[in-house]
């Protein structure tokens, strides 16, 4: 057998053996994932929770459902929070109390699966106070995080 031959036939080899081995391999399973329909009720039961809490005079447990972490950005007002302690030092000077809190609710909620681990949330919220109704849009970035859907990045605004 001349080297060439060897070397041909070396070849051959291996690419039958992979071909074999392509065929006989079991398929990897891929990790479960959420149906993007799953994903999207997730990501309005984060929404739900907070309106709750909210109304529960709770300001810590509306927080809940943003990224507890100095990377969280809130945007409103003409102004730019970072991190979550400011987030919540924000809203506990812009509702000291029950009665600036009011009762929320949000509605026209458009829940987008971006990827398995983002969501993206437009929708409209609205206060009921004794004296005034304030109301606005938002938008919402959701990350999928081990604790569950965590908004990182809010941008909220007024129709005032």
């Amino acid at each position: 057998m001349f080297p060439f031959q060897r070397v041909a036939l070396g070849l051959l080899l291996v690419v039958v053996s992979l071909s074999l081995n392509a065929c006989t391999a079991p398929d990897p399973q891929p990790e479960p994932a959420l149906l993007p329909e799953a994903a999207a009720d997730s990501i309005r039961a984060v929404l739900d929770a907070q309106v709750t809490a909210w109304n529960d005079g709770s300001l810590r447990g509306f927080m809940e459902g943003y990224l507890q972490s100095d990377s969280l950005r809130f945007a409103s007002g003409g102004n730019v929070r970072k991190g979550w302690q400011a987030a919540l030092d924000s809203y506990e000077r812009g509702y000291p109390d029950r009665a600036a809190m009011g009762t929320l609710r949000f509605d026209s909620l458009d829940v987008r699966l971006l990827s398995p681990t983002w969501g993206l949330v437009f929708g409209r919220w609205h206060l009921q106070r004794a004296e005034d109704e304030p109301n606005g849009l938002f938008t919402l970035l959701l990350e999928k995080r081990p604790e569950g859907w965590r908004v990182v990045h809010d941008h909220t605004s007024s129709s005032d």
